[in-house]
């Protein structure tokens, strides 16, 4: 939308322009540009197609002009009874401005230029003409793998969460050390029985991929959620997602200090050795099958209301 600011700056760049009076500019003495209020006549000649908003009254070369330039865009450009013969017309100035891609691939580049700037009109003029010289990729990797369960209307209680968490952290921890990519940042999303979700994460100082540290990181940010509204006393569904995905990262072992998150490193002797079993239960699924082998709690737990196979339908490629 233009402005008068825009009007005044445009039409002083004319050769011996003034602003004889507020909005009325002119070329020794002779009329150009003016706000052109709509008279009583003129509401009457335009009926409901009388517009609201500013008017700039402008002249041009001749009629011919005039007639084509509203045939051209007759929501900027119109006239009124009182101009005719008269070499003038009247514009809308809220509906100036490149609103559409033919509009931009229209516009001069030097007036680009006054309201973007050189590189971003250069770089808008190309695309509205389809030239890009950008590479074309054709997949991207995902930055994050995520899961989420729908349970219905169900209690906010351990023996809900903990199987459900677990069995999410099952389906990411698979993918991810299938494409070698563990995270760093894992973040769980609680939405209760009134719509309203929740959401809490930590950041490591080393990716992890194993199920269970993946599963004990989100049922103790599940907890501390479920601790700051003690009110909520219904979950709906639990989600899952880990990012800042690495790549060709090497676990670096890590001496035992007896740190209370020892079992939650990957470097150390219990983070390894649950690395290694995941592992054994990612062999085992491939030869046998997914059914093949599982967490205790989750095979005893309710079955998921959708099937895995659906829901790796829909997963991107890390």
């Amino acid at each position: 939308m233009a402005s008068w600011e825009d009007v005044a700056r445009i039409v002083g760049e004319l050769p011996e322009t003034t602003e004889a009076s507020p909005r009325n500019w002119r070329v020794r003495k002779k009329l150009i540009a003016w706000e052109r209020r709509l008279r009583k006549a003129d509401y009457a000649a335009l009926g409901a197609a009388a517009p609201d908003g500013d008017i700039l009254g402008a002249r041009v070369s001749d009629e011919g002009v005039k007639f084509a330039l509203i045939a051209d865009d007759p929501g900027v450009y119109f006239t009124t009874p009182h101009f005719d013969g008269y070499p003038a017309i009247l514009v809308r100035l809220a509906e100036v401005g490149v609103l559409t891609i033919g509009q931009l691939s229209k516009t001069p580049g030097c007036s680009l230029k006054q309201v973007l700037g050189s590189a971003a009109a250069a770089k808008l003029g190309a695309l509205a003409w389809n030239r890009d010289p950008r590479e074309i990729k054709s997949h991207r990797r995902a930055r994050s793998a995520g899961a989420q369960s729908a349970l219905g209307r169900k209690p906010a209680e351990e023996r809900i969460f903990r199987p459900t968490l677990l069995h999410l952290a099952d389906r990411i921890g698979t993918r991810l050390r299938a494409k070698s990519r563990p995270g760093r940042t894992v973040t769980v999303r609680v939405r209760f029985a009134n719509l309203n979700s929740v959401t809490r994460s930590v950041t490591l100082d080393a990716p992890i991929s194993a199920t269970v540290i993946l599963a004990e990181l989100a049922e103790e940010l599940v907890r501390a959620l479920l601790a700051d509204h003690p009110h909520e006393k219904t979950i709906s569904l639990l989600a899952i997602s880990v990012s800042h995905l690495e790549e060709h990262w090497d676990v670096e072992l890590e001496l035992p200090l007896g740190l209370d998150d020892e079992a939650r490193r990957p470097g150390t002797k219990k983070g390894m050795a649950r690395w290694a079993a995941d592992h054994a239960v990612d062999r085992i699924r491939d030869r046998f099958g997914w059914d093949a082998i599982g967490y205790g709690s989750v095979a005893l737990g309710i079955s998921p209301s959708v099937p895995d196979e659906f829901r790796k339908l829909a997963e991107k490629d890390l």
